[in-house]
């Protein structure tokens, strides 16, 4: 319960200050323009709002219902006349809230046709346009008011990429140093992994470990060459086909590969079967009985079959293999803390001051959308359809455990997910709002009315249905499969 209350905080949290910054995206060009934005909200608000503030009569409203069509109509034409006498529109204009169905955020702007609208608004744009409306201004000014959210979306993941370089640096461990290489999921062993091989090349081209988008040029290549252990000393080159859409096979599995982790204790607990054994910190265990455990993949098996029975652990104390004689617990538990990964292999750590984080921030997110792009093509196939995953599958990205740097990663590469995805031209996001500014743009002439209406609301249509099918994914993988 704790871990989905940690991953449930972290996605409300990232959601949050994604949809904020997408929507203040459209809100700064609209403003920018003069265009009058009547609420701005995070989340989503249907029959009552958690927070509404309205800076016209500096009102603070807490779990209250929202305004009626009649008394939103009436704020709306009060704020036309005071323009109208300003000469110009005001960020005071604008009802600031807070919904309560975290699925989005909106920006409602006058004379524009969109989710926020209701039959009064509708009925306004039968009437001629308010100077202030959005309808009223240039075309390539919508077009950068639609665009706004996109832009201010992948500029978040870059300026928090920057950061990240900045405050931790990059600290990963290359593949060389983890000397017993990877454990890969089933599907990767099928195709030709074995667990302990170590990435070294993909398509002819040298892996880097501290690449992002490595797993994805693995597992979109060709060919993936491996070093693999030989029986005695040394390692084989071994080369492995790729087959095609492998991508979407790991994808099922929820990853690729991970460093396998050398069983080396780290503490003994005390009146445990690790310290009656004589076991002490930095020693390996390499073999339990006669099962080899060169991780704790192995490690787990096997101490597991001796769960409650005596058993001789071969361990490894300096450059000396001794042979200890131990009596795990009816759970299989030895009772010893391992030393973590980034202790028992080499880490390499760069930093960067504040000029060199810019460059780096600006490539890693070139870098997560142009992966990401590239691995939509694999979407309009049947398993890339299966593959799709709601808001259960994203909050399982977030770790277990709070971190704050696994949480700005994940978040930088959320946002540069949704700034693509909002820029595909479907009726209802922000890229069909563009597609129909393009062509005005281009041709001269607006899109007729109901055109506009109606695209809207086949647009909402298949977000619902894609948001459903999403999260019925999600039920399926997670509580059926």
């Amino acid at each position: 319960m704790e871990t989905i209350l940690i991953k449930g905080l972290q996605l409300v949290l990232a959601l949050a200050l994604l949809v904020t910054i997408h929507e203040f995206g459209h809100f700064f060009f609209a403003r920018l323009f003069g265009m009058r934005a009547d609420r701005f909200y995070l989340f989503f608000n249907p029959w009552f709002s958690i927070l509404r503030y309205d800076p016209r009569t500096k009102k603070w409203s807490f779990f209250k219902r929202n305004l009626t069509e009649q008394e939103d109509f009436e704020r709306s034409q009060a704020v036309k006349t005071d323009t109208e006498k300003n000469g110009k529109s005001s960020w005071r204009d604008t009802v600031y809230g807070i919904g309560w169905v975290p699925l989005g955020g909106y920006v409602s702007i006058g004379g524009m046709i969109d989710e926020s609208m209701d039959d009064k608004q509708k009925e306004q744009m039968e009437l001629p346009p308010h100077p202030t409306d959005f309808r009223a201004k240039a075309a390539w000014k919508r077009l950068l008011v639609m665009a706004g959210g996109v832009v201010f979306n992948f500029i978040l993941a870059i300026v928090i990429y920057i950061g990240i370089a900045y405050h931790w640096g990059e600290k990963y461990i290359p593949y060389e140093n983890a000397t017993e290489g990877m454990d890969f999921v089933e599907a990767a062993q099928a195709v030709g992994f074995r667990n302990g091989d170590i990435p070294y090349m993909a398509d002819g081209e040298l892996l880097d470990a501290k690449e992002n988008g490595v797993l994805i040029k693995m597992a979109e290549a060709k060919e993936v060459t491996v070093l693999r252990k030989k029986d005695g000393s040394g390692y084989d080159t071994v080369s492995i086909a790729i087959p095609e859409k492998f991508i979407l096979s790991i994808s099922e599995a929820g990853g690729f590969m991970g460093y396998r982790l050398p069983v080396v204790v780290k503490e003994v607990m005390s009146g445990e079967p690790a310290a009656d054994a004589g076991l002490l910190t930095d020693d390996r265990i390499v073999a339990i009985g006669d099962s080899v455990t060169p991780s704790y993949t192995e490690f787990a098996r096997a101490i597991q079959s001796y769960a409650d029975k005596d058993v001789d652990l071969t361990v490894l104390r300096g450059s000396e293999q001794i042979k200890l004689h131990a009596h795990p617990t009816p759970e299989g538990k030895l009772g010893f803390q391992f030393k973590p990964i980034t202790e028992v292999y080499e880490v390499k750590t760069i930093k960067y001051n504040l000029l060199e984080s810019v460059p780096k921030g600006v490539k890693d997110g070139v870098n997560q959308l142009t992966s990401y792009v590239s691995s939509l093509k694999y979407i309009f196939t049947k398993e890339g359809a299966q593959s799709v995953g709601g808001f259960a599958a994203i909050g399982n990205m977030f770790p277990n455990k709070w971190s704050w740097l696994s949480f700005w990663e994940i978040t930088a590469f959320l946002s540069v997910i949704l700034a693509f995805m909002n820029v595909l031209p479907i009726p209802a996001l922000d890229g069909g709002h563009i597609v129909f500014a393009l062509w005005e743009v281009i041709t001269r002439r607006k899109p007729a009315l109901k055109v506009l209406i109606y695209s809207q609301y086949v647009g909402m249509l298949f977000l619902v249905l894609l948001l459903l099918y999403a999260n019925a994914n999600d039920i399926y993988r997670f509580l059926i499969k």
